[in-house]
């Protein structure tokens, strides 16, 4: 039997699939490869996926028809791990559309999907903490309301949940929606935080940090989302409403300033610093409960940004160097 792995040739598809691969799984990865950010990083990360157990589809997760022929062509698949998406808070606020097709379109498409796979045992799909919106109370816990999102990303993520739900209660496919808390690490986006910062401090250029620099992360290194993965890959939800949600963060709300002086010593620079105040669709803190998590299915963040944002800062003097062999 194989797992299906949307956005596979994403940061966290790459990780997942990596892993899986590892385990000994076979992997159906879809990825349409488009340019929201550099082709190439996302054509190494699939170079780095191949071998025998490994297939790579070119494919628009919301594109029903073509979709529906992954199922036909590929009928050992009993697992899906839903990680493609239109990600980005900032990116919403220019471009909507995208969001609304590979985010709420996208889940809608792979949920049927789901539903035509006679061996199915369970769909995981990524959420985002971006949900928790404008919820003052930290940690944040799955346990809470989450109906007062500042972004349109966040809106189209509780979207996805909730499609997810019902399609849990119509017709009892188990499915499991994780919430990621900032993810970082190598082969990370260069969207990203970690990303930019660096790409500035060595180029000596300054570096925009928003609410005066008054900003709190739970920041989560890749390693350790992809353990939390896989481990609610293999816990099952079951009974009359096979659905559920959970955080993967890693349990420690880091100040931005921090990360960025961590940064620093890894790169062996300073950074200019532009403060700016908070940007539309932003929250100033995040915070995850895990409790749920550590519960059902034994997730323990080991990394701190202490030990991840080196091995990131590696990663990516790495890159960089042998970018011209891509």
């Amino acid at each position: 039997m194989s797992v299906l792995v949307t956005g596979a040739a994403g940061f966290i598809g790459y990780h997942t699939s990596k892993a899986l691969l590892a385990r000994g799984e076979k992997v159906i990865g879809v990825d349409i490869v488009n340019d929201y950010y550099d082709p190439k990083l996302k054509r190494a990360r699939l170079a780095e996926l191949e071998g025998p157990a490994f297939t790579h589809i070119a494919a628009d997760i919301a594109e029903r028809e073509t979709i529906a022929t992954v199922s036909a062509a590929h009928l050992d698949i009993d697992r899906i791990i839903h990680l493609a998406a239109q990600a980005g808070v900032r990116h919403s606020l220019t471009n909507p559309y995208a969001y609304t097709r590979a985010n709420v379109e996208g889940q809608l498409v792979m949920l049927e999907f789901a539903r035509s796979l006679k061996d199915l045992k369970h769909m995981v799909f990524a959420s985002s903490s971006s949900v928790y919106g404008a919820n003052k109370e930290l940690p944040f816990t799955v346990e809470e309301r989450v109906d007062s999102p500042v972004s349109l990303y966040a809106a189209t993520k509780r979207a996805g949940e909730l499609m997810a739900h019902c399609y849990a209660h119509l017709y009892k496919i188990p499915t499991t929606g994780l919430r990621f808390f900032t993810v970082y690490g190598p082969w990370g986006r260069p969207d990203m935080a970690a990303w930019i910062f660096a790409r500035k401090i060595l180029a000596g250029e300054p570096i925009d940090v928003f609410n005066e620099g008054k900003m709190h992360r739970d920041f989560t290194y890749i390693d350790d989302i992809v353990a939390g993965v896989l481990g609610a890959l293999d816990h099952v939800p079951s009974g009359d409403l096979p659905a559920q949600i959970y955080n993967l963060g890693n349990h420690r709300s880091e100040k931005l300033t921090d990360f960025i002086a961590l940064l620093e010593d890894a790169l062996g620079k300073k950074a200019q610093v532009n403060l700016l105040p908070m940007q539309m669709g932003d929250v100033a803190d995040t915070y995850a409960d895990i409790s749920a998590s550590q519960r059902d299915f034994g997730f323990e963040p080991k990394t701190t940004i202490a030990e991840g944002i080196p091995k990131f800062i590696e990663w990516y003097r790495r890159y960089h160097g042998n970018l011209n062999d891509l």
